[in-house]
């Protein structure tokens, strides 16, 4: 039996996200017939380095999955790449020792909130990012970032139901920040772990923070007293992107 690491990239706009569900199409189950049907056996399950929502892309993720067969990882990657659709690709494969799991084994993560800030509509980003026509405050949003590095107990970014699925709401993140070019905000932010909707809430006390509508004070508060009402709107998920995750211990930097 082989234990193969596997990245991918999607489109999650057409997803219930990656977890399987029982009346809804998602990544992980498109993905498993289609190893299925290659390997021309029954669906494996696959697991994946983490939950991602409805609508949430993913440039670079992780699953791991036990195979028995002889397939070279290049045979792999062609062959699943003809059976899977557009929307989703094989990027790289390689065969890893029996204990390795993409969730468990996960040192980071880097996500990546893109924002359209462009006056009108860009037909081309639709789906892939969040329209916000009006003037973005870049200084501000980076002054706020600033606060949100190091380890912090983040309950007031976390969605109410999602405390329930951990054990601690205490995360420690290495990089947050925003840049601005050619009309599109990018919102980057690397860290040990998130909470349920915690990149989309940041995403969105950033934005709170350039409209005036949150001070540095409140993303303070929000930290240290976990009262969501400090932090900001839950930006939708067609921004949200899991860029990059790590295997290996990093600085963040």
């Amino acid at each position: 039996m082989r234990n193969l690491k596997v990245f991918i990239a999607y489109n999650g706009a057409a997803y219930h996200g990656f977890q399987r569900q029982d009346n809804a199409i998602t990544v992980q189950e498109v993905v498993e017939k289609a190893i299925g049907k290659l390997l021309k056996t029954a669906p494996p399950t696959i697991y994946g380095c983490s939950r991602t929502d409805t609508g949430v892309h993913a440039r670079r993720f992780c699953f791991n999955v036990h195979i028995d067969g002889k397939i070279p990882c290049e045979g792999f990657i062609k062959g699943m790449n003809t059976l899977l659709p557009d929307d989703i690709a094989v990027i790289s494969c390689e065969d890893v020792s029996d204990d390795f799991h993409a969730r468990y084994d996960t040192k980071a993560k880097e996500y990546v909130y893109l924002i359209n800030n462009k006056p009108s509509r860009d037909v081309f980003l639709q789906n892939l990012a969040y329209h916000y026509p009006y003037k973005l405050d870049i200084e501000k949003m980076n002054e706020a970032a600033k606060l949100f590095i190091g380890e912090h107990d983040f309950a007031g970014f976390c969605r109410a139901e999602g405390k329930a699925r951990v054990k601690s709401t205490v995360r420690t993140i290495y990089n947050l920040g925003a840049t601005l070019k050619d009309g599109v905000c990018e919102i980057r932010i690397r860290g040990n772990g998130f909470l349920y909707n915690m990149v989309r809430i940041v995403a969105g006390t950033l934005i709170y923070v350039s409209e005036d509508k949150r001070t540095l004070e409140d993303v303070r508060n929000a930290i240290e007293t976990g009262a969501r009402d400090f932090a900001g709107v839950t930006l939708p998920p067609d921004g949200l992107y899991l860029n990059e995750v790590f295997y290996d211990e990093i600085l963040g930097t």
